[in-house]
């Protein structure tokens, strides 16, 4: 499948762009599609997004890292690595019992 196979059909994307770096250069520089399908301005090589929920996967991957080391316990509590009272197994899930996460959810760590 192509990238731009991606805005045919429906749904289809609206827009979307992918920049690849290896050895700090970049080898894959592709966008295509709208950035404002209400205007109909196309996405172009310099067009500004918002970016969400891109470093969960890294983090992730940096706590097993730190697991496999013996650096980090995942049922210790939080307050040995930072400031929160949470368990670290419940602050990886949408019930970490912040304040925007209520109403407060119920986990295995509860029962």
């Amino acid at each position: 499948m192509s990238f731009r196979t991606n805005f045919e059909g429906s749904p289809g994307e609206v827009g979307a762009a992918c920049c690849v770096y290896a050895d700090g250069r970049p080898v894959v520089d592709l966008w295509g599609g709208l950035a404002n399908s209400e205007a109909n301005r196309p996405w172009d090589k310099d067009t500004i997004v918002a970016v969400a929920s891109t470093t969960k996967g890294a983090a992730a991957i940096c706590a097993h890292l730190l697991v496999q080391r013996g650096e980090l316990d995942l049922d210790a509590p939080v307050v040995r690595y930072g400031r929160s009272s949470a368990l670290p197994a419940r602050s990886r899930s949408r019930c970490a019992g912040y304040s925007h996460t209520r109403p407060a959810c119920r986990s295995s760590t509860d029962r």
